[in-house]
């Protein structure tokens, strides 16, 4: 009876300190804001070792580009298959030990309409996806949101252009500096905060030489141009990180222009940028990449 009696009673207060457990996390989670990179930083697309292909779609435009990629690959490697399949036939069936007399028959009629039809319909598969594709990247009408994007030697400049007042940098975190979390090359000081599931318009400039806008996930390439506002657009499927760089030779260092972008809901980046505009003061200032900008400059509002 006695270890009955202790085992409920074990039992009992397990139970109590379980739902004690549970409504002091239920509470926490009421009163504690999630910040975005604890959000952002459930699912991290990043750049592995032994990559091959492109990086997991994370938008509807990457995905398009994607399956194009693979649908042009296939056709490709059909062309390239039948052609060495078709030589390799050639150089046995009609080479000089089988026919020590060479025939002199020439202008095959049939041969040649086929090579002219034949790689004009190969086009023509080809070519009404692509300009889908083209179209479908050059709407970026009706955003939910725009973003200039400035490039700088060498780091980026983000300025929400609907949230008046929220222009900032964004430098490479220096390797010595790199904590348990970040990726060395690729982490940032400020990453570029968007929100999941809505349209985003970026316009891409440059303020001194050629910068090149890059998010492979996301299906964004632009080139940042002196002088020149380029247009694109993405609109992100699933809260995460997300990495890209600048991909055009801009100078001495231009691999430490890196992108990262903190995917988060809408309701969360609602409450970002009312953060960011009280601790981003100030901070769209050029500095020489030799003295980055320290990290305890600013209070950072995505950490």
């Amino acid at each position: 009876m006695r270890r009955r009696d202790g085992t409920a009673k074990t039992l009992a207060m397990l139970a109590m300190a379980a739902v004690m457990v549970l409504h002091g996390h239920f509470a926490l989670a009421q009163s504690a804001p999630v910040s975005p990179t604890a959000i952002a930083n459930s699912y991290v697309e990043a750049p592995h070792n032994w990559q091959l292909w492109f990086p997991a779609a994370a938008s509807p435009m990457q995905a398009k580009i994607d399956w194009l990629m693979q649908y042009v690959l296939w056709i490709m490697t059909g062309v390239v298959g039948f052609v060495g399949i078709l030589m390799g036939y050639a150089m046995f069936r009609f080479r000089a030990g089988r026919n020590p007399k060479p025939s002199q028959t020439t202008h095959n009629t049939l041969i040649e309409v086929i090579w002219i039809v034949v790689p004009c319909i190969i086009l023509a598969i080809i070519i009404i996806p692509s300009i889908n594709l083209i179209y479908y990247e050059a709407n970026d009408s009706d955003p939910y949101m725009t973003v200039t994007v400035t490039g700088h030697q060498w780091y980026w400049e983000y300025k929400y252009d609907s949230v008046p007042g929220l222009d900032y940098t964004s430098y490479m975190i220096p390797d010595n500096e790199i904590k348990p979390g970040e990726i060395r090359r690729l982490s940032v000081d400020h990453p570029l905060v968007l929100p999941v599931g809505e349209k985003i318009r970026f316009v891409i400039t440059s303020a001194d030489v050629l910068h090149g806008f890059y998010l492979p996930s996301l299906g964004v390439q632009k080139y940042a141009i002196p002088g020149t506002d380029q247009t694109s657009w993405t609109l992100i499927e699933k809260p995460g990180t997300y990495f890209g760089q600048c991909n055009q030779i801009c100078g001495l260092n231009h691999d430490a222009m890196p992108i990262e972008i903190k995917a988060v809901p809408l309701q969360d980046y609602l409450a970002w940028t009312k953060t960011a505009l009280a601790n981003y003061t100030d901070n769209a200032v050029s500095q020489p990449l030799s003295s980055p900008m320290p990290r305890n400059q600013l209070a950072d509002a995505t950490r």
